[in-house]
């Protein structure tokens, strides 16, 4: 399996962004020697909520203060920008790290970032697909065009070429099942993010699959980010992690407000609707917020060593992971702490995940039928 980390940036306690940062990049430098595979930024605006505005600009960044580290978006949110530009940007990026690239691609969900931008929630869902089938007519061909409902472009080029074929190694964020079939129809791969029951989110991954096939696509083995923590000391690792994964569960409801009923009957975002009467119970109810913040804990991995590794072992069993991805710096984990979990899990838990044949990609059923039919 190969493991990554994420540089989240969001900010806590009134912390400087500039603090926030040099943490953050702190342990991207270490990343490589200590034999991560990948480094991977978001794409998040106008709050203090994941302080990334560009992902391909810091990954430019890491690029140059790396050798062979792998660079991942998680993810470009289609809708927010002009996909020409989201085109030229994957190649400049493509050739600047020599090919180095993973790109994934979500829709977004939250009111204030549309806004920001000016973009009609209604319309994500379509703006997505036009901007993923743009994006990757622009790498792949060496002039294109497109007349679609929301972008018009005339015949072009995107200069400079990339070199290694980033299409091949495209991946969307899903969350609601619906967009699982869309990024199969779109032949992207799946880029799980943890926030529904690892139950669910195999459910969605075998949709994927189902729909994949019937389009002569072949399904690829899926990506997942979760928080990690680890410590020696397992009521530190408990203690810490309750904290922490509290303030990250109300960082999240802060940026996305779902509780307040604001996606309801909005297209294309459904089932985000249906959050919002568990989402508003727990802002008057103490006793059911507890419940989901522990469901919330549940999905990530906070403990000693092994305990990491048992719950890793049984995130890979249920939905069988390629490359999983770790963020170390959430819910405002203090500076010594987070350097000493993150060392740790070099240490003791990374050589496991990348060597034990437990935590391999296993060959999937109908493996040979999807390659046939992908020719």
């Amino acid at each position: 399996m190969k493991v990554g980390m994420t540089l989240q940036l969001t900010s806590f306690g009134g912390k400087p962004d500039l603090e926030t940062y040099q943490d953050e990049l702190s342990l991207m430098e270490m990343a490589e020697g200590l034999g991560f595979d990948s480094v991977w930024c978001l794409d998040h605006h106008f709050t203090g909520y994941t302080m990334s505005p560009d992902p391909t600009q810091l990954l430019s960044y890491v690029a140059g203060r790396t050798k062979r580290i792998q660079l991942g978006t998680a993810v470009i949110v289609l809708p927010w920008h002009d996909p020409v530009e989201v085109a030229e940007k994957i190649a400049l990026l493509d050739v600047i790290s020599k090919g180095r690239t993973i790109f994934g691609f979500g829709r977004g969900a939250a009111t204030v970032e549309y806004d920001g931008f000016r973009i009609n929630m209604e319309e994500a869902r379509e703006r997505f697909v036009e901007a993923a089938i743009i994006v990757r007519k622009g790498l792949t061909q060496e002039s294109f065009s497109f007349d679609g409902k929301y972008y018009k472009i005339p015949e072009i080029q995107i200069r400079p070429r990339p070199i290694s074929h980033p299409e091949d190694r495209f991946y969307a964020s899903s969350v609601s099942p619906e967009s699982a079939e869309i990024m199969a129809k779109l032949g992207f791969g799946v880029l799980i993010i943890a926030q529904r029951s690892w139950e669910d989110a195999a459910a969605d991954y075998a949709r994927y699959q189902t729909t994949a096939l019937a389009n002569n696509i072949t399904p690829r083995p899926p990506i997942s980010l979760l928080n990690v923590l680890v410590s020696e000391d397992a009521a530190e690792a408990a203690d810490l992690g309750h904290v922490h994964m509290e303030a990250m569960w109300d960082s999240i409801d802060s940026h996305y407000h779902f509780s307040d009923g604001h996606l309801r009957g909005i297209k294309g975002y459904e089932f985000y609707a249906k959050l919002e009467k568990t989402y508003a119970k727990l802002a008057v109810d103490q006793d059911a917020k507890s419940k989901a913040v522990e469901f919330f804990k549940s999905l990530h991995a906070a403990g000693t060593p092994a305990q990491v590794l048992e719950k890793l072992r049984y995130v890979h069993n249920t939905v069988p992971l390629e490359h999983v991805i770790g963020t170390f710096a959430f819910g405002g984990l203090p500076y010594p702490k987070l350097e000493k979990s993150f060392k740790l899990f070099a240490e003791k838990v990374l050589p496991v995940l990348k060597n034990d044949p437990a935590f391999q990609y296993p060959e999937p059923r109908g493996a040979g039928a999807a390659m046939h039919v992908s020719k």
